[in-house]
């Protein structure tokens, strides 16, 4: 079963994720990745084993969603990547994140730091 929430309208499609699903977002607006990299990021992240029947699924729905795309590399291997409307998403959950923690030239100057030292 799916994890995500019903989900109606563009707008609502990111915002009604799971966390779970977000993070595999996330994850792929690095770089395109097949599932087990994926897996072992989202291990690291949890701090914890990720099965396979959580993952899958909830890739196939973003897949679904048209947030994800699937390709094939070799005929055991998908690779997983962003769509435009991934990336979208990704940034609009930033954004909305962004909009509650930045209070003031304080907070802004610290989110700066965290951005300069991620790349």
């Amino acid at each position: 079963m799916s994890e995500a929430q019903s989900i109606s309208g563009e707008q609502s499609i990111v915002r009604e994720l799971t966390a779970f699903q977000n993070n595999i977002l996330v994850i792929l607006a690095k770089e395109p990745m097949y599932g087990l990299a994926i897996k072992r990021e989202l291990e690291d992240y949890y701090g914890t084993e990720v099965n396979h029947g959580r993952l899958y699924p909830n890739l196939d729905e973003l897949v679904d969603l048209g947030l994800v795309e699937k390709s094939e590399l070799d005929k055991r291997t998908n690779q997983y990547s962003l769509t435009d409307d991934g990336y979208d998403a990704v940034l609009d959950g930033i954004e909305w994140t962004l909009s509650k923690v930045v209070t003031g030239d304080d907070r802004a100057d610290e989110i700066n730091e965290i951005v300069e030292n991620s790349y």
